[in-house]
């Protein structure tokens, strides 16, 4: 497996894949979660984007106000964020206690 930067991650995700893999020393599954998580923020970001554009709600043909889909599709893929970040140990990277290890001369 490849610890290239995946091509299909927008610019902010991209920036902060290489920063992640030049600070510390993933193992290749690592490298799956961290790819993992960058797409769900891609994903973030395009919910927000679209909730920009057309609000949070739509009115049904009902006349009922209803939350757009993006707000579910932000809620869900900030948890994965969360959750993926957690599991990789970037979560508290600042205590170093459950933090990836860092490659040497980094740290």
């Amino acid at each position: 497996m490849t610890k290239s930067t995946p091509k299909h991650l927008r610019k902010d995700s991209t920036e902060f894949f290489k920063h992640v893999m030049q600070e510390y020393s993933l193992d290749e599954h690592h490298v799956i979660l961290l790819t993992k998580a960058c797409e769900a923020l891609d994903r973030v970001e395009e919910a927000r984007a679209a909730i920009k554009t057309h609000g949070l709600t739509y009115t049904d043909r009902f006349g009922t106000p209803r939350a757009r889909p993006e707000v579910a599709i932000e809620r869900a893929n900030r948890l994965a964020v969360a959750r993926l970040f957690r599991e990789l140990g970037l979560d508290l990277a600042g205590d170093g206690k459950t933090a990836p290890p860092a490659l040497p001369g980094n740290r």
